[in-house]
C-alpha cells in the first residue's frame, strides 16, 4: 500500500469502482495513486435483485458511488476530478457540479475557500468534445478544471438516461426517520392517506431506532461504514467540515428502493430549508442546500431520467414553513412528546429524562422550544425539555441568533429569521410567557424595532404551491394543514 500523504497535497481525486454483493454496497475512491478509501454500506436482509431492475439497480449505484463521494473529496479539494470507467454524461456531471459546489458552501466558508470554477466533473460529451477540438484546430479548448489524470474508459459510451425507465416498482413507501418531529408529521400524514409506509435511517442511533419503532410502521436500519483511512487522513491536517448528508442518505434510499421494491421516497423537508444561513461575496451560503426545494427538484429529475422514472422523490412538507409543522406536530398529541428530539448534541443518547434527550443549549433546542410555545400548553413543553429556556438569560445569544438580532442565523436545520421573531412576537401578547426573561427583552427592546407587520403569525401558517408533491400524495397534505 502506499504510504498516506496530506489529500490537500493530491492533484486528483478518483472515482475508482463501486460494486454491490450480498446486500453491501462498496464504494471506492483515491487521492492521486495513494490507498484505496472504502466505503461499505449494509442493506439488511436484502432480497435477490429482480433482473428487470438491474439497469435501474446499477445507475441507482453509480449515483450513490459520486455523491458519497463528497465525504472524502473535501479532504483535499484537488484541482482534478477523475472519473474512472464508465465515463458519466453531461447531465450527471452538472449535478455534481452542483451539489459539490453548493453542498461544500459552508464547509469552504468556515474554511476560508472559494471552490468556484473549481469543481468540474469530467464527462464523456466532454471528453470527446475536446479531442474533436484537438484534431481540427491547433489550438484545443478545455472545460476550466477538467482532469487531466487518466481517465480509464473515457472513449466509451457515458451513462445517459433511458429512454423508458420504468420498471413496475410496487406502490410502496420509504419515510427517512430523524428522530425530529417534521419526519413524525410525514409518518401520521401519509398513514391518513392509507399510504404503505416504511421506516428507514441510516446509521445506529438507538434514538432514532426508538422513534422510529414508535410510529408502529415496518423499520429499515442502514449502515454507512465510512473509510477508516479518511480518520487518519484527517490526523495529518486533511480539510474538514460540513458535508451535505442529506443529499448522501437520499442516494441511499434511491439503492434501497430499487433493491427493495419501493417506488416513492418522502422525505420531510420544509420550505424553510431553502432560505441561505448567510451571503458571502455575493453568494449564499446555507446550511440546509441538499434539504432546499433547488437540490430536491434536480434530484427528483435525475432519478426520473437516468434511474427509474416511477421512483419519486419528494418531500412532503415542501410547501410549509417550520412553524406550520410544528403547529402540525403539536396536533398529534402525546404519542412522541417523550420520545422525539431535534437535537443534535443529544440525539444519539438514549434515556428517561428530558436532559438526554436535549441538551438545551443548541440551536436545534432553542428554535424547536421557541416554535413550539406557540402550540402547545406551556407546561406540556416544558415537561418536554425540563426546563424553560425563555426564563434563561444565559440562553440570549443563542435566541439572537435564530432572529438575526446582532448575528447571523446558525449553521443548523432551524427555521427562517422571519419566522422565530413572528414565534416570539406572538408569545409576547401572550400572559402566560410574556413576563419569561427572553420574551420581556424581546417585547421590550427587539420588538418595537421591527415591523409590526413582518411579526404576525398567521402567514407562516399557509401552504405555499411550490413542491414536487405527486397528485397521489395530496390528499395527505390535509393531515398537516390540519383539515
Amino acid at each position: 500500500m502506499n504510504a498516506l500523504v496530506d489529500p490537500r497535497q493530491a492533484q486528483a481525486f478518483r472515482f475508482i469502482r463501486c460494486g454491490y454483493a450480498d446486500g453491501v454496497a462498496e464504494l471506492v475512491y483515491a487521492f492521486d495513486d495513494g490507498p484505496e478509501l472504502i466505503e461499505r454500506i449494509t442493506f439488511p436482509d436484502a432480497p435477490p435483485l429482480p433482473s428487470e431492475r438491474k439497469h435501474a439497480f446499477d445507475a441507482a449505484l453509480r449515483l450513490l458511488h459520486l455523491v458519497a463521494g463528497i465525504s472524502y473529496y473535501k479532504a483535499g479539494i484537488p484541482s482534478r476530478i477523475a472519473i474512472e470507467d464508465p465515463a458519466i454524461d453531461i447531465a450527471t456531471a452538472a449535478l455534481m457540479d452542483d451539489l459539490y459546489l453548493h453542498g461544500l458552501a459552508e464547509f469552504a466558508y468556515r474554511n476560508g475557500l472559494d471552490l468556484r470554477g473549481k469543481i468540474v466533473f469530467p464527462s464523456g460529451e466532454a471528453i470527446a468534445s475536446q479531442i474533436g477540438d484537438q484534431l481540427s484546430s491547433s489550438s484545443s479548448r478545455r472545460r476550466p478544471g477538467s482532469s487531466d489524470f487518466p481517465v480509464h474508459g473515457s472513449g466509451s459510451r457515458p451513462i445517459h438516461g433511458r429512454d423508458d425507465a420504468r420498471i413496475r416498482l410496487p406502490p410502496r413507501t420509504l419515510v427517512p426517520i430523524g428522530g425530529g418531529k417534521d419526519s413524525l408529521v410525514v409518518v401520521e400524514a401519509l398513514k391518513s392517506v392509507g399510504a404503505d409506509a416504511t421506516a428507514v435511517w441510516v446509521g445506529n442511533s438507538p434514538l432514532i431506532a426508538a422513534v422510529a419503532g414508535r410510529t408502529g410502521l415496518p423499520t429499515l436500519n442502514i449502515s454507512r461504514e465510512l473509510s477508516p483511512l479518511l480518520f487518519e487522513y484527517n490526523r495529518l491536517g486533511a480539510w474538514n467540515g460540513h458535508i451535505p448528508v442529506t443529499a448522501i442518505n437520499s442516494a441511499i434510499l434511491v439503492v434501497a428502493a430499487i433493491l427493495y421494491g419501493f417506488d416513492s421516497i418522502v422525505f420531510a423537508n420544509e420550505r424553510s430549508a431553502s432560505s441561505a444561513t448567510l451571503e458571502y461575496e455575493g453568494r449564499e451560503v446555507n446550511h440546509q442546500w441538499s434539504k432546499g426545494w433547488a437540490f430536491e427538484r434536480a434530484f427528483a429529475a435525475y432519478v426520473h431520467s437516468h434511474v427509474a422514472a416511477d421512483l419519486d422523490y419528494f418531500s412532503l412538507l415542501r410547501p410549509f414553513s417550520e412553524l406550520a409543522v410544528t403547529r402540525a406536530f403539536a396536533k398529534l398529541g402525546g404519542a412522541y412528546f417523550d420520545a422525539f428530539s431535534s437535537c443534535n448534541r443529544n440525539f444519539r443518547i438514549l434515556g428517561p429524562k428530558p436532559a438526554d434527550r436535549w441538551c438545551g443549549q443548541c440551536p436545534k433546542c432553542h428554535f424547536v422550544f421557541l416554535a413550539l410555545a406557540p402550540f402547545l400548553p406551556k407546561p406540556r413543553l416544558l415537561a418536554i425539555f425540563g426546563r424553560n429556556l425563555l426564563d434563561d438569560e444565559a440562553q440570549a445569544t443563542g435566541f439572537d441568533a435564530l432572529i438575526e438580532y446582532r448575528d447571523h442565523k446558525p449553521f443548523e436545520c432551524v427555521g427562517e429569521a422571519m419566522e422565530a421573531r413572528a414565534a416570539f412576537a406572538t408569545l409576547a401578547r401572550r400572559p402566560e410567557w410574556r413576563e419569561d426573561v427572553l420574551v420581556a427583552r424581546f417585547r421590550e427592546e427587539i420588538g418595537p424595532q421591527l415591523d409590526a407587520d413582518s411579526l404576525q403569525l398567521e402567514p407562516w401558517l399557509l401552504a405555499a404551491d411550490e413542491h414536487g408533491i405527486p397528485a397521489r400524495f395530496i390528499g395527505a397534505l390535509d393531515a398537516i394543514r390540519g383539515t
